[in-house]
This record gives C-alpha cells, sequence and structure tokens, in this order.
C-alpha cells in the first residue's frame, strides 16, 4: 500500500511495446504517479517486483506462456499486491477479480468505442484506489452492527439476527418489496457473496456497480450460472418482476419508473451523476421517489460517496438500509459516507448482508 504523501509507484506489464510505452508516457505525466519499470512478461515481472516492490501492477491479461490471471493467481498466492488487469478482450471478469485484480481497464480498440484518452483516465483514477485497497487478509469477520437510529455503536449478535432464514419468501412479499443494491470496487465479489446464497424467490432485485459496458453483461451471465434467481442485464422497459435480478448497464443510467401502475426499468442517459454512468444515486433515488413498496437499500464496497445520498433518500422514505462493514470493504468509502450520514440502519460483512436480508424480508410475511 502506498504511503501517503508519496508517488505510488507502478510497475507495467504488457508484451506489447505500443502499450508499454502508451501507460508509461501518459501515467508518468500524472501527479502521484511513478513508473519505476515495465516488464514484458509474467517471468520478467516476477523479478521486477522481487527487486523493486511496487506499489500497484498493472497487468495486461492477453499475454504468452503465462497471462494475466495466472500471474495474478500466483502473485496473491504467494505475496498479495494490488493488481489492475488490462485487457482488448471481453475477458471474463468474474475471473479476472475472482484472482485477485482490485479491478480491471479496457484497453482501446479498432473500434474506439475506449480511446486513449480515456483509458489512460481511468487507469489513473483505478491506480489511485487500488494503492488504498485491502487486498491481503480480507477476512470478513462475522460481526454486525445494527441500529433503530444512525448510531455506529450499536451492536447485536449475528446469531441473534440471522438464524435459519435462507428460504423463499412468501408471494404477498416477493410483490410488495423491492431490493436496491450498489456497489464499485470489490463489489463485483462481493455482490457475488450476496446473491449466491439468496432463494430463487424473492423480490426484484435491482443493482448498479460500476462497471464499463459489455462487462455487464459477461458480469450477469456468469452471475446468472451461480445464483438461484434470474440475473440479467437490464433493458429499457423491462418489467420488473419477483425473482429477477437487474444488472445495469455499464454505458447508461438505471432507473426505477412507475408506468400505468406497473413498475419498469428506465435505462437512458449518458451524463456521469457523482462522477458515475451508471451511478448508484440515480438508482436510489428513483426508488425512494416511484416506489410505494416496502424497499430495501444496500451499499457495498467501493471509493468516493456515490450511492450515500440515494440511500438516506430512500430511509427517509421508510425503506430497510444495510451498509457492508469495513471489516470486508475492499474499499470502505461509499458505505463510510452512507453510515456517517445517517443513511445505514444496519452494518454487516457481506458474508451476513444475504441473512440478514432474508430475515427481514420474513419479517415482513
Amino acid at each position: 500500500m502506498a504511503i501517503q504523501g508519496k508517488n505510488i509507484r507502478v510497475l507495467v506489464i504488457d508484451n506489447s511495446a505500443v502499450y508499454r510505452t502508451l501507460i508509461s508516457t501518459n501515467l508518468s505525466s500524472k501527479p502521484g504517479i511513478e513508473i519505476i519499470a515495465t516488464a514484458v512478461d509474467a517471468y520478467d515481472a516476477q523479478q521486477k517486483i522481487t527487486q523493486l516492490k511496487p506499489d500497484v501492477l498493472i497487468i495486461d491479461v492477453e499475454m504468452p506462456k503465462m497471462n494475466g490471471i495466472q500471474l495474478t493467481k500466483k502473485l496473491m498466492s504467494e505475496s498479495p499486491i494490488p493488481i489492475i488487469l488490462i485487457s482488448s478482450a471481453n475477458i471474463n471478469v468474474f475471473e479476472a477479480l475472482q484472482a485477485g485484480a482490485v479491478d480491471f481497464v479496457k484497453k482501446p480498440d479498432g473500434n474506439h468505442s475506449v480511446s486513449a484518452e480515456s483509458f489512460i483516465d481511468e487507469l489513473y483514477g483505478k491506480i489511485k484506489i487500488a494503492s488504498i485497497a485491502k487486498i491481503a487478509g480480507n477476512i470478513q469477520k462475522r460481526t454486525v452492527t445494527t441500529s433503530d437510529s444512525p448510531s455506529p455503536n450499536a451492536s447485536a449478535s449475528v446469531s441473534s439476527i440471522l438464524g435459519n432464514t435462507l428460504k423463499d419468501c412468501s408471494d404477498s412479499v416477493c410483490s410488495s418489496t423491492l431490493i436496491a443494491l450498489g456497489a464499485s470496487t470489490g463489489g463485483t465479489e462481493a455482490i457475488f457473496e450476496v446473491l449466491r446464497k439468496l432463494p430463487a424467490k424473492i423480490p426484484p432485485i435491482l443493482i448498479v456497480q460500476h462497471m464499463p459496458p459489455v462487462f455487464t453483461k459477461l458480469y450477469a451471465e456468469r452471475l446468472n450460472k451461480f445464483c438461484a434467481m434470474n440475473v440479467k442485464e437490464a433493458q429499457h422497459n423491462d418489467v420488473v418482476l419477483p425473482g429477477q435480478v437487474y444488472i445495469a448497464p455499464g454505458d447508461c443510467q438505471m432507473r426505477l419508473v412507475k408506468v400505468a401502475g406497473t413498475y419498469k426499468i428506465s435505462c437512458k442517459g449518458t451524463e456521469k451523476v457523482t462522477g458515475h454512468c451508471p451511478s448508484v444515486d440515480v438508482l436510489f433515488e428513483s426508488v425512494a421517489k416511484e416506489s410505494a413498496k416496502k424497499n430495501i437499500g444496500i451499499i457495498l464496497t467501493g471509493m468516493g460517496k456515490d450511492g450515500a445520498a440515494g440511500l438516506l433518500e430512500m430511509r427517509k422514505k421508510g425503506a430497510y438500509t444495510i451498509g457492508e462493514s469495513q471489516e470486508s470493504c475492499v474499499v470502505y468509502g461509499m458505505p463510510m459516507v452512507a453510515q456517517n450520514i445517517g443513511a445505514v440502519m444496519i452494518q454487516a460483512s457481506n458474508k451476513d448482508i444475504s441473512g440478514i436480508l432474508m430475515k427481514h424480508l420474513n419479517t415482513l410475511g
């Protein structure tokens, strides 16, 4: 982890001389970044990591002999270090992050869907996040903090809250409740940790995970293979139904709307809100405004404050709100801001959130 006030020392690992030059030259001009070396492959990289001890690694996925995901797995098992994976292909995001990478960035391609300038800007932002991310020994203790008021000091034992709760919801709860969830850095794994334990019969779940286009569809498809409910990338005018999980597309804002008495999803607008598109605040605020259901809001790991204001609006409208606790967050940013402004009713490790959610849903039935 980089020391506050010091430059973040970065090692760039890519078998393409063009990209090594592009990344090194452009990032070197950014404040707070020092490119200490480049490496042409995994073996070259391992020697330089030992010698130079960088703060953050940028690793290309498509490398010969040992690819970026294989190298990430090896490094994380031996000496964990913050890693950002880059790729020009539509990589398996779930596998990349599960390997231990903090984040990933899409390389520019021939279709010009990603420009060199936006690539460098995004990489710069992710490097700063990665330098403070918790990666080693991210042990998610089963500790829960709960409160009827926003006090961060009240607590309750896990066993008294959870019980045996992971069972199907009643028809009345499924039709009268809506769940909105938001996350950023570290969120793909945290979301999976929450969703994988939930039953097939559950209220609709709307999710914003900060992620670029294409990757959101791949991520939804991956989740769909491992979760009991149906998971899909949301489309404009989708009807919101129980047992369905809707992942916001990576290139537009997702909102809940009510049309002729029916709840639907709106996927419109590419403007950034709280610095993001899609934005968690946009989703949460639309749920607070449009839905008269017994709503539930969940905010997970991520840098910044996106979602905090929207979650507070949901709570003011009577929603039950949950925030991921610091112990399991890769970056305790968004949940911390939400907690500090009084938006969170209960904090918990991401491993415990599904049980707390189901316990609450059972009380509604």
